[in-house]
């Protein structure tokens, strides 16, 4: 079994705890001609229920959850929320859309010290990792997959490293 143990977060850096930012891209989607607002398919929401099962097994227990204003995102952040049941909850939060500037939540979380999961969708992503991870937002240093998440720390001198990440298919 797959353990994120050795991830933990009693960590300590000098100068105080790392920040870890969790971005989920939305499981598998709908299409346009079989349902407009784009929600979950089934295989989706099964992705996005393992996933989330698995992370509260390994603790992962980010404060807040934020979610782009589609269905197919809010619906995954929706299944995350009832599994880790995030002590500040759940939100709607602008800028996380598909073509969203990812410099608008790369200054976000510069200033946040509360762990926090984005839930998502492509390029946008993508492209905040590049952001975080390099500072170009067109380096693609993950490659997301629907329902998949990755889990990247902040070191206390404001660098950022991918600390993990995990697909559908890792998790049965």
């Amino acid at each position: 079994m797959l353990s994120l143990s050795a991830y933990g977060r009693a960590i300590i850096l000098k100068g105080g705890a790392p920040m870890f930012l969790y971005l989920v891209q939305h499981g598998e989607a709908k299409s346009e001609e079989e349902d407009p607002s784009r929600g979950l398919t089934d295989k989706g929401f099964r992705d996005v229920a393992r996933i989330a099962l698995f992370c509260r097994e390994q603790a992962v227990r980010p404060d807040r959850i934020h979610a782009s204003g589609k269905k197919r995102a809010l619906q995954t952040a929706q299944v995350f929320s009832d599994h880790l049941k995030p002590e500040n909850g759940m939100s709607v939060t602008d800028g996380l859309a598909p073509l969203d500037d990812p410099d608008t939540w790369a200054r976000r979380v510069a200033g946040m010290n509360e762990d926090i999961m984005l839930a998502g969708h492509l390029p946008f992503m993508a492209k905040l990792a590049g952001q975080l991870l390099c500072g170009d937002k067109e380096k693609i240093f993950v490659d997301f997959r629907m329902g998949g998440i990755v889990c990247l720390k902040r070191f206390a001198d404001g660098r950022w490293a991918i600390e993990w990440m995990v697909v559908p298919e890792m998790v049965r």
